[in-house]
């Protein structure tokens, strides 16, 4: 039996209480397309075993490494073992055979990883969500018994409230952190932990804390408390995105950074154009035009992570932006999701059936359609 609807009738939160106290086994598939993103949640017994989303996947194996649990060499040793014909086992069964991790720390990491796809996830106000039951031999997930659905909202809502202190301090993600001024009389010795170092060192002044989290992987929560807490220790100062510490004063008109970041862009000058278009989106940051050409300019720059994190911004503002859509379609079809390209194309039609652009989406729809049909006999 498949349970669905949109979340702004049943909260996630409400799904996944649900799913628990009916002791579900099966997948649950959220889906944003203001986010441009998608998340699974296997569930067993209503406990989750299994999560994944697609902006930003947590890979067992990446986590293992960044965690410095397992190094790369074991990592690709395992991962060669995964390749040889037959063997079904997932990454985290096979470094267990391999020594490289206990059971006992396989489902530890397990946890961790779940929790960090399912509390992104629970922050999701907007959406679809779709439920199907099926069997638990189905299950894609490691010998663990997962994790307590209700341990989970309980630390997701401890969350939400340490989310309120953050934001007294980062209230936007859009904001970019830079190296504060060193206080010569004052000298500190900075301990830090390696998650925090990592953040530390992808601080540019240039990229905003949204960017550094699906640069590094790691949820928005994460990387925003390691900032806020390097912030607050005077390590760190908070900029608006598009202002770089030393460079002379930008125009403050968005019409007129825009018409510069256009031409910037038109001449070459991509890290320019990027600094521009920043800028104008600083100065309206409820305006989705200026978000949509700082993705121009991220495409052009091949920094495409960057590039889809920023675009889900502007389609939050305004979710039949023509640009916007365009663009989505463009970013989709670059890492072969062929289906989400179209979805995009159709709405662009629907909400400009005469727009310059909706011809070039009938066009690119037109060709999908050719495409598929010749590699059709090929699955065949």
């Amino acid at each position: 039996m498949a349970i669905e609807g949109p979340l702004r009738e049943l909260g996630i939160h409400d799904v996944f209480q649900l799913l628990d106290l009916s002791r579900k086994t099966g997948a649950l598939r959220v889906t944003s397309t203001l986010r441009d993103n998608e998340g699974i949640v296997h569930f067993h017994n209503g406990r989750v075993v299994a999560a994944t989303i697609r902006s930003n996947p947590h890979a067992l194996g990446k986590f293992l490494v960044r965690t410095a649990r397992i190094s790369e060499d074991q990592l690709a040793e395992a991962l060669a073992v995964q390749r040889q014909p037959g063997d079904r086992r997932r990454i985290g069964d096979i470094l267990v055979s391999l020594g490289a991790l206990t059971p006992r720390e396989l489902e530890r990491y397990v946890q961790r990883q779940i929790e960090a796809v399912v509390f992104e996830l629970l922050s999701w106000q907007e959406g679809y969500f779709s439920f199907v039951e099926s069997p638990a031999d189905d299950l894609p997930l490691e010998r663990v018994r997962g994790v307590a659905t209700e341990a989970l909202l309980m630390e997701s809502a401890r969350r939400i409230d340490e989310w309120g202190r953050v934001a007294d301090l980062i209230p936007d993600l859009s904001l970019v952190p830079e190296y504060a001024d060193v206080d010569a009389e004052r000298p500190s010795r900075l301990e830090l932990l390696p998650g925090e170092w990592e953040v530390l060192v992808a601080v540019d002044g240039r990229t905003t804390v949204r960017t550094i989290a699906a640069m590094l992987e790691r949820t928005d929560f994460d990387v925003a408390k390691v900032v806020y807490g390097l912030v607050s220790t005077g390590v760190l100062s908070l900029i608006p995105a598009g202002v770089t510490r030393g460079e002379p004063e930008l125009d403050d008109d968005p019409v007129v950074l825009l018409s510069d970041a256009r031409a910037a862009l038109h001449d070459g000058r991509a890290e320019d154009a990027l600094r521009l278009a920043q800028r104008a989106s600083a100065i309206a940051p409820n305006s989705p035009d200026p978000i949509t050409e700082v993705v121009r300019a991220l495409m052009a720059l091949e920094r495409s992570v960057e590039a889809r994190a920023t675009l889900a911004q502007a389609l939050e503002l305004d979710p039949d932006s023509v640009s916007a859509l365009m663009l989505g379609a463009t970013l989709a079809f670059q890492r072969g999701d062929a289906e989400e390209a179209g979805r995009c194309w159709r709405r662009v039609i629907e909400v400009a059936p005469f727009n310059a652009d909706a011809e070039r989406a009938r066009e690119a729809l037109a060709h999908l359609g050719r495409l598929s049909a010749l590699l059709e006999p090929l699955h065949a």
